[in-house]
């Protein structure tokens, strides 16, 4: 465990669920539960703690092989996370689901807005990332 996920264990999550982070998405990148979210929800809110923790391990092993990248880039050091908003979440069975979300983040001063809608698989019991279709904000 790296030294400023061990100072996260008694703070609140990243995901901006308000619980601490080690009872939530801490639970499924460490330890005993790790990468056992129990649903696609869940699996997306701890995908986006990881990228804001650079658990790159993590990312890759819950992303789908046909689709994982090889390698992720480091965030930069100006990166500021500034939260995660789950718009939607369905289930369309067992094993697919598809999560709406809106991720926001700081970057060199500048504010970026990712609206992504993203599909999900569960495989050998295991719920993975597959891809994602990014929403435009229409101008007006």
């Amino acid at each position: 465990m790296k030294r400023h996920e061990h100072s996260l264990m008694k703070t609140t999550c990243p995901c901006g669920s308000q619980s601490l982070y080690e009872q939530c998405c801490g639970r499924w990148h460490h330890g005993a539960q790790r990468l056992q979210a129990p649903d696609a929800r869940a699996l997306m809110r701890s995908r986006y703690s990881a990228f804001v923790l650079d658990l790159h391990d993590y990312l890759l092993d819950t992303w789908h092989p046909q689709t994982r990248p090889t390698m992720l880039e480091p965030n930069p050091p100006d990166i500021k996370w500034l939260g995660l908003e789950i718009k939607n979440f369905k289930q369309q069975d067992n094993d697919h689901a598809t999560v709406e979300f809106v991720a926001r983040h700081r970057l060199a001063g500048r504010a970026i807005r990712m609206h992504e809608i993203s599909r999900f698989i569960r495989q050998d019991e295991k719920w993975l990332y597959i891809d994602g279709e990014f929403i435009e904000k229409k101008q007006r």
